[in-house]
């Protein structure tokens, strides 16, 4: 299987990569710069690329030049992302429009790009990687979990617009895993206001001291994906980790709460016939 896989220098990218690759998989990866430290982990099934995914003509070029030049795309998986830590109100808005861009717009770009080869073959998988942000919020990322959600909204209707062509689509949610996702890779807004203090301090305190020491294990998610890929009938929704099915569960169970709770001003507002 030839797998497409973005953002493969550190984290999760990395694991889903170098395990397929030792599945016996071919993986393009891309990256931001060093490519030869990618491609030197195989030296036949493991392709690099440079590549912003927030460059829409450069996704599709090298989408194109995959196809020619390595083969067929069985797979996608847009991983590439990263987490922009900050109370709303004091999250700039080229901040959080920059995240968009890369957790968005970077996935729908690579996706748009796969989709006319997959469709036209009648078979694929594409796989994004979201966030059990995406499915339950969190106080001090809404820039991060907006984005998620964003994307989750729109997997769930490309899977059905998708379907009869023979492709696939999972939304990868996990949950805290050890990457340098909460580390290094978390950009922070800067703190202005101090009415937030009591409630933000202490969750960028412990963001910080747990990078490192997750329950989750990039290696076991690795392997939950790779054994997803080889279903025939694989899942719209993945969560990996018991954190994210607490997290998800809760937030869910929070939501059919107020459905419930205020179902008797919900129809009333149908017109009356």
């Amino acid at each position: 299987m030839n797998l497409l896989i973005t953002g493969v220098s550190t984290g999760l990218g990395r694991a889903f990569a170098v395990a397929a690759i030792e599945a016996g998989h071919t993986v393009v990866g891309t990256v931001r710069k060093d490519a030869d430290a990618f491609a030197a982990l195989h030296p036949e099934r493991a392709h690099a690329r440079i590549l912003d995914v927030t460059d829409d003509r450069a996704v599709f070029a090298t989408v194109a030049e995959i196809e020619r030049t390595v083969g067929p795309i069985d797979a996608l998986i847009a991983n590439a992302g990263y987490g922009l830590e900050g109370t709303f109100e004091e999250t700039p808005l080229a901040a959080m429009r920059a995240q968009f861009d890369v957790n968005v717009f970077g996935a729908v770009a690579t996706i748009q790009a796969v989709l006319p080869a997959m469709r036209a073959r009648r078979r694929g998988h594409i796989l994004a990687v979201t966030s059990m942000g995406g499915l339950a919020g969190f106080p001090g990322v809404s820039a991060y979990c907006g984005s998620k959600f964003a994307l989750e909204g729109i997997l769930e209707s490309l899977a059905q617009e998708v379907a009869a062509f023979g492709i696939h689509v999972t939304a990868v949610a996990p949950g805290s895993f050890r990457t340098d996702w909460a580390g290094r890779s978390m950009e922070r807004a800067p703190r202005t206001i101090s009415d937030y203090d009591d409630l933000f301090d202490p969750i960028r305190t412990a963001r910080r001291e747990a990078s490192g020491r997750q329950l989750g294990d990039p290696a076991r998610a690795a392997a939950a994906v790779l054994r997803v890929l080889d279903l025939p009938q694989p899942p719209r929704h993945l969560l990996l980790g018991s954190d994210a099915l607490r997290i998800v569960r809760g937030g869910r169970e929070a939501t059919e709460r107020d459905i419930d709770t205020w179902e008797e001003l919900s129809h009333s507002t149908d017109t009356r016939q």
